[in-house]
């Protein structure tokens, strides 16, 4: 894999076997057999520029994150139980639960500075398919969560459902909104289906009569459009507290609408020392609110 790999960033089979330190008829050699095994074809050979298939690009994808879980694994079988080392991989929704997380990763590295962190944002269905994956350890989601695929800790952060416009628009003085307001307004909303039905839920909402303008699955791209545009966002308060923008307001809905924040990880999956700690750790934490 990772032969193919080489030849897949160099796009030239000299190129990678300089690279890898191999004679060049040795790699083309691997590679055919590869796409024997495998019964599909990897690349496409025109003249000395080797191209990707569609079946390439799917194959690059699980090759590179084989290699990682690969690499993770070594280096959490070097951990030894004198101290404690290796790399904890926290994928984490944008909100407001992202001090706790935060504080909790740093008390963590002050008393175990060789535990490392690797920390990626994202929306609620990427962090689940990373955690299902294996690519991470621990992931902050907001609820619902999978019981029968996931362990979790329900964390102390709720986030409240609303409009955010901007400061200036008149309707920030407006202390709530309701489903008559949003009816009439340009909207930008959450991409994810399971969001938008449960605040329809709620607010009895008529999805078809929305004008909706933009799907978003983060919150930074559509906050600048609503800056640069007339159009409104269905978001919540812990992101606008977190941009701490001067220029944006948050409108709560009424009926209101909130949601809460979990801490889970995969079920029936043996967990590192290191992630063993930090969820020690929160609990400890979670203990003293």
């Amino acid at each position: 894999m990772k032969y193919f790999l080489t030849v897949a960033q160099t796009n030239n089979i000299t190129h990678a076997a300089q690279q890898l330190h191999i004679t060049q008829p040795t790699l083309s050699r691997q590679i055919i057999d590869l796409e024997k095994e495998l019964g599909v074809t990897l690349f496409d050979r025109k003249q000395r520029q080797m191209t990707l298939t569609t079946e390439g690009i799917l194959f690059q994808q699980l090759a590179s994150t084989i290699l990682s879980l690969i690499d993770h694994t070594k280096e959490e079988l070097q951990n030894t139980e004198k101290e404690l080392t290796g790399v904890i991989k926290i994928g984490c929704v944008v909100s407001k639960v992202s001090k706790f997380v935060m504080q909790t990763v740093y008390k963590l590295q002050k008393q175990y500075p060789n535990v490392k962190f690797n920390i990626y944002d994202g929306n609620g269905d990427l962090l689940r398919q990373r955690l299902d994956a294996g690519l991470d350890d621990l992931a902050v989601l907001i609820e619902p969560v999978e019981a029968a695929k996931h362990n979790f800790i329900v964390l102390p952060v709720r986030k409240q459902w609303g409009l955010i416009v901007k400061s200036s628009d008149p309707l920030a003085k407006k202390k709530v909104i309701t489903k008559q307001d949003l009816y009439k307004l340009p909207l930008i909303v959450p991409s994810r289906n399971i969001i938008r039905d449960e605040i329809s839920d709620v607010l009895k909402l008529d999805q078809s009569k929305l004008d909706i303008r933009a799907t978003n699955n983060l919150p930074n791209n559509a906050y600048e459009l609503l800056k640069e545009s007339n159009y409104y966002v269905l978001g919540i308060k812990g992101v606008v507290d977190f941009l701490n923008d001067p220029n944006l307001s948050f409108i709560p809905f009424s009926p209101q609408k909130e949601t809460g924040h979990v801490l889970a990880w995969r079920k029936n999956t043996v967990v590192t020392p290191a992630v063993e700690k930090f969820l020690q750790m929160c609990a400890e934490q979670l203990a003293k609110k």
